[in-house]
């Protein structure tokens, strides 16, 4: 007992309050970007479409450390846009924790954005026909009917997009490195400690991963758990 007492009371718990921070951060970012690209892909035409939403959905297929380095690429100093943001707004990605949040952010995105068109494709537009002939606004028909009734695919959504984002590696490694204390995740921390050897401190970091999923699986089946509790059942 006093040794793992011993263990925990010397533990850098950094990586953990970065992951979550960041998950949180990429989540957030991701809800709303991904309602927003949801809804104007569903309005857009069946060629725009498709190509939408396989650009969209790109960085879901694609190896992280692809992601990464098209990343990399975009914010580094030495290119125009990474350089433009450091002199003209004092705006450095590469290398800060800023792009442990814009990493996770693009790898978490299309789960956020495949659920929500999911969710806002299976309602049923008589819903929508009837709040319009009610006089309702499109703004207040979106919030008042359309958000209402996809909440649960919306929900879970976000749920997955925190969950992937708390866990992304590759396109944070390349993007924002290993810095202990700034941009060192949990993930980051576990391939750091496994090459050291020190399997005591990665199996903890595992069980704390694997602990932090179970949670965040169970929450997303309670929530869509007790939207469906009045459906009848076969």
């Amino acid at each position: 007992m006093a040794d793992v007492v011993s263990f925990l009371s010397a533990l850098d718990w950094s990586p953990l309050w970065i992951s979550l921070k960041t998950g949180a951060v990429a989540a957030f970012i991701s809800f709303f970007l991904g309602i927003f690209t949801a809804r104007q892909v569903i309005k857009a035409g069946p060629r725009v479409r498709a190509a939408a939403d396989g650009l969209l959905t790109l960085p879901l297929v694609l190896p992280p450390t692809v992601a990464g380095f098209f990343l990399l690429l975009l914010f580094s100093t030495r290119r125009p846009f990474g350089s433009m943001l450091q002199d003209t707004f004092g705006i450095r990605v590469v290398q800060t924790w800023l792009g442990c949040v814009a990493a996770a952010t693009v790898i978490a995105f299309p789960l956020m954005y495949r659920n929500a068109r999911a969710a806002f494709e299976q309602i049923d537009v008589n819903l929508v026909y009837a709040a319009r002939t009610l006089g309702m606004s499109e703004t207040r028909i979106f919030w008042r009917v359309i958000m209402p009734a996809a909440r649960p695919g919306v929900t879970s959504g976000a749920i997955l997009a925190f969950a992937r984002a708390l866990g992304e590696y590759g396109a944070t490694s390349m993007l924002a490195g290993n810095i202990p204390g700034k941009t060192g995740t949990i993930s980051q921390r576990i391939a750091m400690v496994i090459q050291n050897g020190d399997y005591q401190t990665a199996g903890f970091w595992v069980f704390i991963v694997m602990l932090l999923a179970f949670v965040i699986v169970l929450i997303m089946n309670l929530v869509t758990g007790r939207h469906g509790k009045n459906e009848k059942r076969y």
